[in-house]
């Protein structure tokens, strides 16, 4: 199979990631202000909820599906039978889900108020099945995915403003979610004969994926608990209010960390065929590059959206969800620690067919943020679940670094720490200036973000961190190869 660009792919999955958060991040500023923190708080209790089922019927395949179609994808009947058994397995799965949920419906007090609501979101467990997203990530057809979930985000835009006009109308809310989430994996369905043969081919050996997809499974279990616990605990122990303010700083640092993991996501299919074909000195280079590229991205954004907490609160749900400022802040530094996890994780440990000890990281995160959760959010209710989340994210990445340190810890080294942070310092200083007049939220931030990253960026560039330098040098040899190609 042709090998595709790693440039072109990081663009499409960055693009692809940002838009899951951008299409929350545009809608928003609006449904925020109408649906108000007890309406958005259901949506994000319950989101958070059917997350774990969803969890439950996937069993893993998402990530595991990605390293075992990789390693076939050159081999069409091999990959074909591959995918079919992984299909197999996760409707199943899917089915023994939906008995659960249904079960929750009738028999838990707390969820039987919204179920309509709880039955519109629970589309996305069949529809995360038949979506096959793993194969399309294997053949690194990034391409396709981003046109195609960009379309169907589009059309739930348009939903969201025509349909959604009154506090009541939350449900209509959490159906557009799905609209924009997973209404395009229907496509995936029609389109992946492309691939793969749709007909039954038999011989299927399924016990065979089942050790393998338990353990990314188990993964899935303790990263689901410990990244949608913060919602359902506040659900459970505080009010939907509560839970509406944890959801707004918790959406913006999505969108964040969407584009810090961007990377390391279309670097797995890639790291998972360096490793089977025995390409090691190209898989550490790609996974230094990656782990540098993260830290120059996190470290900045952290400090920036720490500043400016309060306007970009203001800014996306209005001044009703002040409660929301210092949970941002809170949990702001996630992005550096979840940013090298996820590149320690998915990206080195994952393709070395390390993924225990992922498991075991993500463990002792779950574990760290139910203790914490317990203690603190019956006292400070979503600041508690902040901590909670910023602690267990550490735990996660001091067990994925104690576990590689004698591989990684040169590529941690190498990095220009001084460089870096000065850069950041010099950003603040000569942005901090702009609070101090009495602009509006989105001019403040629109001005203040311009003179930090574009200080902090020509910081470096004259001081000649290298991974900036590369990047401005390949800008500017494309520019220059275009203006040939165009004479």
């Amino acid at each position: 199979m042709k090998s595709k660009s790693l440039k072109l792919n990081f663009i499409m999955n960055a693009i692809l990631t940002m838009s899951s958060f951008v299409f929350p991040f545009i809608t928003f500023p609006y449904v925020s202000r109408i649906l108000l923190p007890v309406g958005t708080g259901k949506v994000a209790f319950a989101t958070s909820l059917i997350t774990y089922f969803n969890m439950f019927a996937q069993l893993g395949i998402p990530t595991y599906g990605v390293r075992a179609c990789a390693k076939v994808r050159d081999n069409r009947l091999e990959l074909t039978k591959t995918a079919h058994e992984l299909l197999f397995i996760n409707l199943f799965m899917g089915l023994l889900s939906y008995i659960c949920l249904a079960a929750a419906l009738l028999f838990v007090p707390r969820l039987q108020e919204d179920r309509f609501l709880y039955m519109i979101l629970s589309l996305t467990i069949v529809l995360s099945a038949i979506g096959m997203e793993w194969i399309y990530k294997a053949l690194e057809q990034y391409t396709y995915i981003t046109v195609r979930s960009i379309i169907f985000k589009l059309i739930a835009l348009a939903a969201m403003f025509l349909f959604v006009h009154e506090k009541d109308d939350y449900v209509i809310y959490g159906g557009i979610t799905i609209l924009a989430a997973s209404a395009s994996n229907i496509f995936n369905w029609i389109h992946v004969h492309k691939y793969i043969d749709m007909r039954w081919i038999g011989n299927y050996h399924f016990k065979k994926h089942l050790k393998a997809v338990m353990v990314f499974f188990a993964m899935a279990c303790a990263t689901t608990i410990y990244t949608n616990l913060d919602s359902v605990m506040l659900g459970f122990l505080k009010t939907d209010m509560d839970v509406g303010y944890y959801n707004a700083a918790v959406k913006i640092k999505n969108i964040l960390v969407s584009i810090v993991t961007a990377l390391g996501a279309v670097l797995l299919p890639r790291s998972s065929y360096y490793v089977e074909h025995g390409e090691m000195d190209r898989f550490w280079q790609i996974s230094a590059k990656a782990l540098n590229f993260v830290i120059l991205v996190a470290i900045p954004m952290t400090i920036y959206f720490i500043l400016y907490a309060r306007y970009g609160i203001y800014f996306l749900s209005g001044s009703a969800y002040g409660g929301s400022i210092l949970p941002m802040q809170m949990i702001m530094p996630t992005l550096l620690f979840i940013g090298i996890t996820n590149i320690l994780g998915i990206q080195i440990l994952v393709p070395l067919g390390k993924e225990k000890i992922v498991l075991y990281s993500e463990i002792a995160g779950a574990i760290t943020d139910l203790v914490i959760n317990a203690l603190l959010i019956p006292r400070f209710a979503s600041v508690g679940a902040a901590i909670g989340t910023l602690v267990a994210e550490f735990v996660v990445l001091l067990v994925q670094y104690t576990a590689l340190r004698n591989m990684i810890a040169k590529y941690f080294r190498k990095i220009h720490y001084i460089k870096i942070l000065s850069a950041s310092a010099m950003g603040v200083i000569g942005s901090v200036w702009i609070t101090k007049f009495a602009f509006g939220n989105f001019i403040t931030l629109m001005v203040s973000a311009i003179l930090f990253f574009g200080i902090y960026g020509i910081f470096l560039l004259i001081t000649k961190e290298e991974l900036i330098v590369e990047i401005i040098d390949q800008v500017f040899r494309r520019i220059i190869n275009m203006i040939k190609g165009t004479k």
